[in-house]
C-alpha cells in the first residue's frame, strides 16, 4: 500500500499510474482501432468492438488493483448481488464527482455487461479517451440549446436520432447503458439556481432515460438505481481529492427495478401522455433516492451543508 506517502506525492503518483495504464491498454487495442476505421463491414465492425471491450474490461482490473495499491477506502456497499453477463441493464445514478465513474466501473467489472454512458461529441477530442471510447461505441451527443435550435431548426431532433441509433447498435449483444440523470455533477450553487425539491439532488432530466426504454425497453431485463455518496467530503469534490486519496469512505446503495410495461413500446418524443406519466415515475425514484442519500449522512452522522 502506497497511502503511507504524503497526500500531495500520492496524488501525483495515482495519476501517473492511471496515466500509464491507460496508455499501455490504448496501445494494444490501436491496431483493433485502425482496423474498425478501415473496414466498412458491421459485423467485423462489431466483433472489433467486443475485442476493444475485452482490453477495457481488463484496463478496467488495473484501475481496480492501482485504487487498492495506493489508498485505503472504507466500501460500503449493498445491494450487489443478483446480475450477470447475460443480461442487458438501464443504470441511473446521481452524480457527485467525476470518482463515480471509477466507483461504478470497479463495482460493476465482470457483473454486468461493460458499461457505456453518453458523451458530450466534443470528448471525441480528449487525447487517447475520445479514440478509445469511439473503439468501444460510446454514444456521443451534439447537445444544443434552446436558442441555438430556435435559430436552426433543421437540426431539432438530431439527438434524438442519434440516441436511436446507438440503442439499435446495443440490441446486438448484451449491454449496460449508464445515465446520470441530473445530467451534471452536484454542488450547492447549482442546487440553489435551480431550486431544488430535493435536499441532496439536482433535478433529474427523463428525456435520455426515456428515450432509451422507447427505442430498447424490450431488451433490458433491468433497471438498476444507483446512489453513490461520499460521507466526509462535501460537493463539489474534486477528482484531485480520488487521487490524492482523501475519501475515506465510498457508500454505495443499489436496488434492481422491474421496468414497468406501461412503459415499453411507447415513444417518449411524441407521446405527451406518457412523456409525463414517465417524468412523476422519474421524479418518484428521485425522491426516494434522496431519501436514501440522506439515510446515509445519517448513519454516519455526517451533516452535509452550504460551505
Amino acid at each position: 500500500m502506497l497511502n503511507f506517502l504524503p497526500a500531495p506525492l500520492l496524488g501525483l503518483v495515482s495519476a501517473l499510474l492511471f496515466v500509464t495504464n491507460t496508455v499501455l491498454f490504448f496501445s494494444a487495442m490501436l491496431p483493433f482501432i485502425l482496423l474498425k476505421i478501415f473496414i466498412p463491414n458491421s459485423w467485423i465492425r462489431h466483433h472489433l468492438t467486443r475485442v476493444a471491450m475485452f482490453f477495457g474490461t481488463t484496463w478496467i482490473d488495473v484501475n481496480s488493483f492501482i485504487q487498492k495499491l495506493t489508498r485505503h477506502a472504507k466500501w460500503d456497499i449493498q445491494g450487489l448481488e443478483g446480475f450477470n453477463l447475460d443480461s442487458s441493464y438501464l443504470v441511473v445514478c446521481n452524480h457527485r464527482s467525476w470518482t463515480d465513474i471509477f466507483v461504478l466501473q470497479h463495482i460493476f467489472n465482470h457483473r454486468i455487461p461493460f458499461l457505456k454512458f453518453f458523451l458530450k461529441k466534443e470528448l471525441i477530442w480528449v487525447p487517447i479517451l475520445g479514440v478509445a471510447w469511439w473503439a468501444l461505441d460510446f454514444p456521443f451527443m451534439k447537445r444544443y440549446t434552446r436558442q441555438f435550435i430556435e435559430k436552426h431548426p433543421e437540426l431539432k431532433g438530431k439527438d434524438v436520432e442519434t440516441t436511436r441509433k446507438y440503442c439499435a447498435k446495443f440490441k446486438r449483444s448484451p449491454v449496460t447503458v449508464l445515465n446520470f440523470l441530473e445530467g451534471t455533477r452536484f454542488n450547492y450553487q447549482k442546487h440553489e439556481k435551480q431550486n431544488s425539491p430535493f435536499r441532496h439532488l439536482l433535478m433529474p432530466k427523463a428525456g435520455g432515460v426515456g428515450i432509451v426504454l422507447s427505442s430498447m425497453g424490450e431488451y433490458l431485463s433491468k433497471i438498476v438505481d444507483v446512489s453513490i455518496v461520499y460521507p466526509e467530503n462535501e460537493p463539489p469534490m474534486p477528482f484531485w481529492n480520488f487521487l490524492k486519496g482523501n475519501i475515506p469512505t465510498i457508500v454505495v446503495r443499489l436496488r434492481t427495478l422491474n421496468i414497468p410495461e406501461e412503459f415499453l413500446g411507447k415513444n417518449y418524443e411524441e407521446d405527451d401522455v406518457f412523456k409525463d406519466q414517465f417524468q412523476k415515475w422519474i421524479n418518484g425514484l428521485w425522491k426516494e433516492k434522496d431519501q436514501t442519500i440522506a439515510s446515509v449522512f445519517e448513519d454516519y452522522n455526517t451533516i452535509p451543508g452550504k460551505k
